[in-house]
């Protein structure tokens, strides 16, 4: 059975998609050079028209 991954959701909502990219980005950039394997980073939208960044610390793909 495969295990899904377990999402931690960034603190705060954003109005635009290119906020919650630029913060994405950050994430991601924390983790190069680094001696652990980088988190999994999306945007997701919410029906209010606006946007959320979740990541995960799990080494699914």
């Amino acid at each position: 059975m495969k295990k899904l991954p377990k999402w931690v959701y960034y603190k705060q909502v954003f109005q635009s998609k290119f906020q919650a990219g630029c913060v994405k980005a950050k994430i991601e950039d924390n983790w190069i050079n680094g001696y652990e394997i980088g988190p999994v980073v999306e945007i997701k939208k919410l029906k209010t028209n606006r946007y959320v960044v979740r990541y995960t610390y799990d080494e699914l793909t």
